[in-house]
């Protein structure tokens, strides 16, 4: 996604701009409609990367110049607002206040560099799931929500200043808004991006040229995600749709609505993704029909076949559930009579030798659990709780990522606090996550860095509960599950916690 080159020769990879302070690494992008280029630079001053939106022009021109003005101001005040969805402004740039008029540039605007990919390196196989592209958009959706109440545009309606930050999550890399853009642009620009996510198609005046524009229909609408993709869900077809249409006939005018539907695809995707397809008939390509089954004999036989194998799924569910709690329960330690038992191992150097792990007294409750995350972005933080509920039915789960730990992050856990020092012989972990690789680590505080807490085991999951003997450690107010390795593979890499038991040494 780079589009087509703004007339100035100034600006190439290697050249030096601000007063010698950025050095242009490799250009992102490029917004005609504000005549903005959108470059990766480098902090000399600094030494990091930055994200720089240049507006370029001839300072003669006083219509360009107010205009190049006007999106500095409004990028001054938006460098208060901070929120993960996006990129912080460090600095804006005007001439004879860091950038020199024979550059040919007019105003610049300073953000933190966004690490992770291009909004089109998220398209390459294709257009997305929609539980993906919903969870993807909700961090952006929530910026531009978070922006207004605070009386701010963002200017998030154009794909080249948007990326897919290393968490796997949209992004506002570039900010600074167009100068005459509205609060009512960035409801556009989201359901622009949510139609780009579940079609490949762009849906606003002045996008990429590289970019397929999205087809209307004779009556001038832009025509539904669904379809064009017919695995798109009506609702969150509707609500792309809806975003880009006029609010005076049926248009949604704020970010909060279309928050909500993207919370609930969210919610709902995460749990049909429980369930397993029954085997029957492949699918022959019809979507949707108002018309009653036809009664006949063929209906009838796949009918009862479907009818026997939910029995049998059923029947095997019920069975495994009873053998399952049978074993729980049961003192007899063979084969599925409880929690694989799983003694810890230490990371810590010069640990060869471990003391042997202490004995077990009883169960302990904590006071208070949250998500720790080294990068500041936390995978669902309100449902964090859920893993503490005494309910194994609920779970708190992390994000889908699509590379494994640590291409992305390093790794990302629950950090539990108790009501006073203690001193744990074990924790079991109750999870379907089958493969994750966990370490039980130790803290002196809730927020203290990762490289200050104590690794006192490490264990990988099984499906179901897992039992984890520690290491002897001191009493401790703070402990820290920390997931190196998510289950899964390929471009699905997830964990689901079901229920922490900590249980207290003697």
């Amino acid at each position: 996604m780079s589009g087509g080159p703004i007339q100035n020769t100034s600006l190439t990879p290697g050249g030096v701009i601000g007063d010698g302070r950025y050095r242009l690494l490799a250009r992102s992008g490029v917004d005609h409609r504000c005549a903005a280029e959108l470059w990766r630079g480098r902090d000399g001053q600094l030494n990091r990367d930055v994200a720089l939106t240049v507006m370029v022009g001839h300072p003669g021109e006083q219509q360009q110049l107010a205009r190049a003005k006007r999106v500095a101001e409004r990028a001054m005040h938006s460098s208060s607002f901070t929120h993960p969805g996006v990129a912080r402004v460090i600095d804006v740039l005007t001439p004879g206040s860091g950038i020199r008029w024979d550059e040919g540039i007019l105003a610049m605007v300073v953000a933190e560099w966004t690490q992770g990919t291009d909004l089109a390196d998220l398209l390459t196989d294709g257009p997305l799931p929609a539980g993906a592209a919903s969870r993807l958009l909700e961090p952006l959706g929530a910026a531009i929500e978070g922006a207004h109440h605070a009386g701010l545009v963002l200017g998030a309606d154009h794909p080249h200043r948007i990326r897919v930050a290393s968490d796997g999550r949209l992004r506002l890399a570039f900010p600074g808004p167009r100068p005459d853009a509205i609060a009512r642009d960035d409801v556009k620009g989201l359901g622009a991006v949510l139609y780009l996510l579940l079609t490949g198609k762009w849906a606003l005046p002045g996008g990429p040229p590289e970019v397929p524009v999205a087809p209307t229909a004779p009556d001038g609408k832009v025509v539904a995600p669904s379809a064009l993709q017919p695995y798109v869900p009506h609702e969150l077809s509707s609500v792309a749709v809806r975003s880009l249409e006029d609010t005076s006939v049926g248009g949604i005018r704020t970010s909060a609505a279309i928050l909500q539907v993207l919370d609930r695809m969210s919610a709902s995707e995460a749990q049909t993704a429980l369930l397993s397809p029954v085997p029957g008939e492949s699918d022959d390509g019809a979507v949707w029909t108002t018309e009653r089954p036809k009664a006949g004999r063929e209906h009838r036989r796949k009918l009862l076949i479907s009818v026997a194998v939910l029995a049998i799924a059923t029947l095997a569910v019920v069975v495994w559930l009873g053998i399952q709690i049978v074993g729980f329960f049961s003192d007899d330690g063979g084969p599925g009579g409880g929690p694989t038992v799983v003694v810890g191992q230490s990371n810590a150097p010069g640990d060869s030798a471990a003391p042997a792990p202490p004995a077990p007294a009883g169960p302990v409750q904590a006071a208070s659990v949250g998500v720790y995350d080294v990068t500041n972005q936390p995978d669902n933080a309100n449902r964090a709780n859920r893993a503490v509920d005494n309910n194994p039915t609920t779970v708190w789960q992390t994000d889908n990522y699509y590379q494994p730990f640590p291409a992305l992050k390093p790794g990302i856990g629950l950090m539990a606090g108790f009501a006073e020092p203690v001193k744990l012989a074990s924790i079991t972990i109750t999870s379907p996550s089958a493969g994750t690789v966990v370490e039980i680590r130790t803290a002196s505080a809730d927020g203290v860095p990762l490289q200050e807490t104590k690794v006192i085991a490490t264990a990988t999951l099984s499906a179901g509960p897992t039992q984890i003997q520690l290491n002897a450690h001191e009493p401790t107010q703070h402990v820290l599950i920390w997931i190196t390795k998510l289950a899964g593979s390929g471009r699905d890499n997830k964990t689901e916690i079901a229920e922490l038991v900590y249980t207290r040494a003697k």
